[in-house]
Order: structure tokens, then C-alpha cells, then sequence
């Protein structure tokens, strides 16, 4: 049977290069990046290396990118960290509903601890509008964090002008690029971002490693206490290995972005065209256009995601209905809900995403197993039936 990955919203295949320039990490080169002989010299060495290469693809100053462990630690370092670095300014910090969990359960900790977050509503395609940020934002607002591109429905933000606005006030701007890096162009200078996280198992580097870009002069606390390494503000023994892999990896996935990003837009293109095409009752989620080249979200009236999923599985696909963060929760996407969509229809969601692997034959068969899948689940459905007879309107 043909297995088909349609997952790499949640993580990417290592690609081989990547691999192969981490493997001497492991075994021959394999020193502590704070010893002063030669092992250690030559450790240090890759790790400066690797921030000048992940520095360059969002056009950043080398010095200015710390590594971590992924995505979710650098969300909660900037967020964390900005509070408590900046509360003689202010307790006020705005971020939008359908941010990661990383940062909205970062939030709500903080919350907890006297800070004050305002949460902005989204349109239905996702889109956040600055006229709500130029609303919400005070004298008091030390942080503004909105998502470069949400994980769920792919919808890319207007990060330049929502970087403006909390410039005028005088707050941060942080973004939560997880999902963009690597996917679309990212200039940190032009678009006036303060702060930007990364997880490299999303541009098909390993899992456990990520950066946060802080643009020198921003004030947030340390991330942890315990060492000197990444110059005293992120203490631990560098992953030496996985760092060596996220350079590698976002050096190749920005390089040729262009041709990637319209590769993979025709791939999307073609599979969303399809499913509205052959399937009846059928909703896209987020913006057509101002999307993620990989993204398709789709919700499918009268069906259950996990049963769609399970399905797709059976037939060889492998989809996700939202977060791979959150795939063990019964309740319904926040994210789908924050764009306005109904429970029992938030419940029938079907993400899709490409990556470099993925290939047109993949989505033609994708597209000729899915309808069948739904009109099985349909079947099976009493809400479908009912409304076939005029019973029902859900």
C-alpha cells in the first residue's frame, strides 16, 4: 500500500544532507563548546557557524540568535522574559486568539501572576486587523506577539504593520515564525521584528532544537540560570549535533525560496481546487490567498475529524485534524473556533500539508481516495441523513 506524508505542519523528514552534516557531531567531533582545547575549539566553532547561517535567513546579526530547544521554549522565554524584564515600563501584553498553545498557556500563566493580556480577535480567514491592535495597545503595553503564519490554517499575517504600531507605542514585537520560516521570506530588519521564534523539525531539520532571534538592545530576563553558554542568557550544554542540523537545514530551505514557494502554492492549489470540486458542503479555513504555500484546512460538514483521519490512515494518508500539540484534546480547534466556525463543524476538520517530498501523483491519489472516505463517513452519519430529508439544519 502507498503511504503519502501530508503532515509536515506538525514536523518534516530530515532531509539526507541535513543528516549527513550532523553525523560527526555524534562520534568524532563530538567536544563540549565551552572546553578550551582543541575538541571543544572545534565544537564552538560548528555552533558559530550554524548561528551565522540561521542569522542570514531571516537577515539577522549573528550575535543576535540563541538557541533552544525548539519553538515552544523560545515562545515562552520571549513572553516570560519580556514581562519580567520590562514591568517597570508596564504589566500589559496583547497577543491575538489563535496563537499557539506555546504562547496563549504562556499567557494565561502570566495572568496569574498580576500581568494584564489582551487578546485580539481574528476575521474568518484568520486575519488579525491593526486597527484592533491600534485599539487595545496603551502606555502600558510592553509586548505585542502575534504569529507570522498560524499553524492550523496557514493564514499569514500583516507583520510589518502590526510591527509598526507597537513601535509607535513603544512596546516589542515579538512573532511566533514556527510555521514560516523556511516557508516564505522572512527579513526581520524590514519587517521590523524585535523577536522571532523557530523550531528547526519544521524545515525538515531534527526535532529538540530552535532559536530565538533578539534584536540587540531589546531588554527581556535571562532564560535560565546555570551556565554561561549563549553569551549567559540560555545556560545548558549546546545540542551540539542539533544545531549543526538547523543551520544546514535552513540554509537549504531558503535557498531557491521562490521556486519551493510556487512548487508547493500549485501542489496546494490543486488540492484544494480538488476537495471543493468533488465534495459537496465543504468549508476552506483561512485566507485563499495570503496562506502558507503548503497549507490546506478544510472542514467537512457531518463528519468526525478523528474518524476522517482514521480513514485516511487505513488508505495510507497521513493528515491531521489541527495542533499535533493538542491532538490527544476532545474539544474542538480554538483556532477554528476563534475564526467563528460552530462546534460540530470545528469537529470535522482535515488539515493537509505539503512539503518537498510530496509529488502531484500523491495528490491525485489523495484527491481520488477522499471523496469515497466521506461519502462512507456520511453514511454512517444521522445528522447527514436527517438533513437530506429536511429534518434537520446543522
Amino acid at each position: 500500500m502507498e503511504r503519502i506524508y501530508m503532515d509536515n505542519a506538525a514536523t518534516t523528514r530530515v532531509k539526507d544532507e541535513v543528516f549527513e552534516a550532523m553525523l560527526p557531531y555524534f562520534k568524532e567531533m563530538y567536544g563540549n563548546p565551552s572546553s578550551i582545547h582543541s575538541f571543544g575549539r572545534e565544537a564552538k566553532k560548528a555552533v558559530e557557524y550554524a548561528r551565522g547561517q540561521v542569522a542570514r535567513a531571516i537577515n539577522a546579526q549573528k550575535e543576535d540568535i540563541y538557541f533552544t530547544g525548539g519553538g515552544t521554549e523560545a515562545d515562552n522565554w520571549i513572553v516570560k522574559g519580556a514581562a519580567f524584564g520590562q514591568r517597570r515600563k508596564g504589566n500589559h501584553i496583547i497577543t491575538s486568539a489563535i496563537e499557539h498553545h506555546a504562547l496563549l498557556h504562556t499567557c494565561q500563566w502570566l495572568e496569574k501572576q498580576g500581568f494584564r493580556v489582551t487578546y485580539l480577535p481574528v476575521d474568518g480567514d484568520g486575519l488579525v486587523n491593526p486597527e484592533d491592535l491600534e485599539k487595545a495597545i496603551t502606555k502600558d503595553t510592553i509586548l505585542v506577539s502575534i504569529m507570522f503564519a498560524n499553524n492550523e490554517i496557514g493564514t499569514l499575517q500583516p507583520i510589518a504593520e502590526l510591527s509598526r504600531i507597537a513601535h509607535a507605542h513603544g512596546a516589542i514585537f515579538h512573532t511566533d515564525a514556527v510555521q514560516a520560516v523556511g516557508a516564505v521570506p522572512i527579513d526581520v530588519q524590514a519587517m521590523g521584528i524585535d523577536a522571532l521564534s523557530m523550531a528547526a523539525h519544521k524545515f525538515y531539520g531534527p526535532k529538540g532544537v530552535g532559536a530565538l532571534y533578539i534584536r540587540r538592545g531589546v531588554r527581556i530576563d535571562v532564560n535560565q540560570q546555570g551556565g554561561a553558554q549563549e553569551r549567559s542568557r540560555r545556560g545548558g550544554t549546546e545540542n551540539l549535533p542539533g544545531i549543526v542540523g538547523m543551520g544546514k537545514a535552513i540554509e537549504m530551505a531558503t535557498e531557491n525560496l521562490p521556486e519551493h514557494m510556487a512548487r508547493q502554492t500549485a501542489l496546494r492549489d490543486k488540492l484544494i481546487d480538488g476537495i471543493l470540486e468533488r465534495i459537496p458542503e465543504v468549508r476552506l479555513n483561512g485566507h485563499r490567498t495570503k496562506r502558507l504555500p503548503n497549507n490546506v484546512n478544510v472542514s467537512i460538514r457531518y463528519i468526525e475529524g478523528e474518524a476522517l483521519l482514521l480513514r485516511l490512515d487505513l488508505a495510507g494518508v497521513a493528515a491531521s485534524s489541527g495542533s499535533a500539540c493538542t491532538s490527544g484534546s476532545l474539544d474542538p480547534s480554538h483556532v477554528l473556533l476563534g475564526i467563528g466556525l460552530p462546534h460540530e463543524i470545528a469537529h470535522g476538520s482535515l488539515r493537509l500539508t505539503l512539503g518537498d517530498f510530496n509529488t502531484e501523483a500523491e495528490v491525485d491519489y489523495v484527491l481520488d481516495k477522499l471523496p469515497d472516505i466521506v461519502r462512507i463517513l456520511r453514511d454512517m452519519s444521522p445528522l447527514f441523513h436527517q438533513e437530506e430529508g429536511g429534518k434537520v439544519l446543522v
